[in-house]
């Protein structure tokens, strides 16, 4: 009897509930296991074409893989047309395709797609000015809200077109797929244009690629390109192609010049000379690094670390370089001058640049650089970045030794902080700073010469074992300008070099006062120091006009006074130099010596009255007894010491008005 009531017993309704959705969900299942996905080709084909307001078909078939969060949707044969002002008809065509689409993110619209696989595909990128985009889903292709979010992307053999005209970027990529190519099984070659420069590359990847993948392993590149004149080549592992993040790799470029990286980069590096370099590259987030950085810059070796980090409103490059020789000809494109022949040829395999072919100074002409500098750059980031040269060479008329430098930039203001150069034994300190938020710039220059050895200046005094005088010195200059020479063609300030007691060989102040009687007796006694008991050459600058204010060497010998100017505008010389001896010769020919001519041809005279007089004088008493034309030549020697502390403060004052307010501003280069 209970056993009967059991069997009797009616279900309760919670369990009939559940019973029947199981079953619901089980017959559902089966008929979706089972259902014709491909019925629904032509209405899925008119369903996205009036979505997205541009044609989309599945050609052959459509099968869906239905999993409990993602989709697998298989599609054999695929058209879908780019919108009608894009330049290539579709956006992607492919006889087979198949991707994986996370079902929940459906439901607020998103477009989630963790894998893509395209098969012989073409496909026609293109983005505009205004924010338009072939791969933008919705009617207005501008909407940021219907971009399908990709993690890996699987290609075979294919074609790959993207336009950006805004960018000067026209580029198209072919691809190959090959499994016997072992991790780097795909291969591709680009060609078109980049940042509006022809660009040519090669390579190979591995067979996935991750546009935004979160948690996969990086996949392997191998990158060969040229744009322009710039070569790269590189090799290593990216973690996503979106954005270009998490990149660890080798590199190699050379290029022309490191200036030209800027349009390529964004990166407002220097002009230079020819340049060969390689380093460990990574990026993380917006931080590009660049590790182990060493190469060459023309004939100059150059090593250290660098980082660009593009985070903030204007990205921000900082770093440590370091040279063991510094060769000075590499300097010249800093300050718009070309590079010379020899440095120019310095890397193997880059052309040198063609103006050194075509800029040929005409004889006699301008000789400071006249080529603009490009104050743009200097707003388009931030800076800074120490250098270090352990040894400079090639300096030829300056002897420079070594030299740092601390290059700090900062909303368009550039500043050399501080300066430090090793001249002549000595050392060259300051700064240099350029405001290019100014149109002109405004430049200023304030330099200290300390401690520099007279004899350095001199190559042929040095080697003889004279002991001569230390030079100091100061440069404040300050102006408008655009480039070197309109700069120095309109500066105001003071120039000063100056000298204390030292010695040095005869023949120099034998030669410049032209006293025959010195010449013998240096013949035949051979060489004897001269005590040099102060020097002091000393400009006020108004507006690029350099006026001596203080032009006065003084040695046991002869006084040396000179007056004149030199324009900086117009690159010419005015000088007359007065010599006066200061004990009795003979054969002397004493007269002014004029100093003229332009900086590229100057040329050196003596006065010809003062010179003729005494040629007459020769002649006359020549006339009568030879030997009384020696009376002519005879020089008294009226030269007398000079006061040397006066002198050396007279120097060491600049003039009331344009060059005293010049020098002031120039000195606010510095740091306080």
């Amino acid at each position: 009897m209970a056993t009967h009531i059991l069997r009797t017993r009616p279900w309760p309704i919670w369990l009939k509930l559940l019973v029947s959705l199981v079953l619901l969900l089980a017959a559902l299942l089966v008929a979706l296991v089972f259902f014709p996905w491909d019925a629904l080709r032509e209405p899925v084909n008119r369903y996205v074409s009036e979505k997205t307001g541009r044609k989309f078909e599945i050609t052959r078939r459509l099968d869906v893989d239905l999993g409990w969060r993602t989709a697998t949707v298989k599609l054999d044969g695929l058209a879908f047309a780019n919108p009608g002002w894009a330049r290539d008809p579709y956006l992607v065509k492919a006889d087979r395709a198949e991707f994986d689409i996370r079902i929940w993110p459906l439901v607020a619209r998103k477009i989630d797609i963790p894998r893509l696989a395209l098969f012989s595909p073409t496909v026609g990128l293109q983005m505009e000015q205004d924010g338009r985009r072939t791969w933008a889903l919705g009617k207005d292709t501008s909407d940021s809200g219907t971009v399908p979010s990709i993690g890996l992307i699987q290609v075979d053999t294919g074609a790959i077109d993207f336009l950006a005209k805004h960018l000067g970027v026209d580029l198209h990529a072919d691809l190959s797929y090959d499994s016997s190519r072992g991790a780097l099984p795909l291969s591709y070659r680009i060609k078109g244009r980049y940042k509006g420069q022809p660009l040519t590359a090669n390579g190979r990847t591995g067979n996935v690629l991750q546009i935004n993948a979160a948690g996969a392993p990086p996949f392997p590149v191998e990158i060969n390109a040229a744009a322009g004149q710039t070569q790269l080549k590189a090799s290593g592992t990216v973690a996503k192609l979106a954005g270009l993040d998490g990149i660890d790799a080798k590199f190699e470029l050379k290029g022309q010049t490191l200036g030209a990286l800027f349009p390529l980069l964004g990166i407002a590096l220097p002009q230079t000379s020819p340049y060969a370099l390689s380093g460990d590259l990574s990026k993380r987030g917006k931080l590009w690094s660049v590790a182990g950085l060493k190469g060459k810059l023309g004939l100059s070796d150059i090593a250290g670390d660098m980082r660009f980090d593009q985070a903030g409103s204007l990205p921000h490059l900082a770093g440590d370089l370091r040279s063991k020789v510094m060769d000075m000809d590499d300097l010249g494109p800093l300050i718009g001058l070309p590079p010379t022949a020899r440095t120019a040829n310095a890397v193997e395999g880059v052309a040198p640049p063609p103006t050194i072919t075509q800029v040929k100074r005409p004889a006699g002409g301008k000789v400071l650089p006249t080529a603009p500098l490009d104050f743009e750059r200097l707003r388009a980031m931030n800076a800074d970045v120490k250098y270090t040269a352990e040894r400079i060479r090639n300096v030829r008329e300056m002897p420079l030794d070594s030299g740092s430098v601390q290059v700090k930039l900062n909303d368009g203001v550039l500043a050399l902080d501080p300066l430090d150069l090793g001249v002549g034994g000595g050392k060259l300190v300051g700064a240099i700073r350029i405001d290019a938020a100014k149109n002109p710039a405004d430049i200023r220059a304030s330099l200290d010469l300390r401690g520099m050895q007279l004899a350095r200046l001199f190559p042929k005094l040095e080697t003889t074992g004279n002991s001569v005088g230390r030079l100091d010195g100061r440069l404040n200059l300050s102006g408008p300008g655009s480039s070197v020479a309109n700069w120095l063609g309109g500066v105001s300030g003071d120039v000063a070099v100056l000298s204390g007691r030292g010695q040095f060989g005869n023949l120099l102040p034998v030669f410049a006062t032209l006293v025959g009687g010195d010449i013998i007796k240096f013949l035949l006694r051979g060489d004897r120091n001269v005590e040099l008991r102060c020097a002091a050459i000393a400009f006020d600058v108004n507006k690029g006009l350099m006026t001596g204010r203080t032009l006065v060497v003084d040695t046991t010998n002869a006084v040396f006074t000179a007056s004149g100017q030199a324009n900086l505008a117009k690159e010419t010389l005015d000088f007359v130099v007065h010599p006066e001896p200061k004990s009795k010769s003979i054969l002397s020919i004493r007269t002014p010596l004029v100093v003229s001519g332009t900086f590229g041809d100057p040329k050196g005279g003596l006065e010809i009255a003062p010179l003729a007089g005494r040629g007459l004088a020769a002649l006359a008493l020549g006339a009568i007894n030879p030997l009384l034309a020696l009376a002519a030549t005879i020089e008294t020697g009226p030269g007398e010491d000079s006061d040397c502390k006066g002198v050396l403060a007279g120097a060491n004052r600049p003039t009331a008005g344009a060059a005293a307010n010049g020098a002031a501003r120039a000195k606010g280069a510095r740091q306080p």
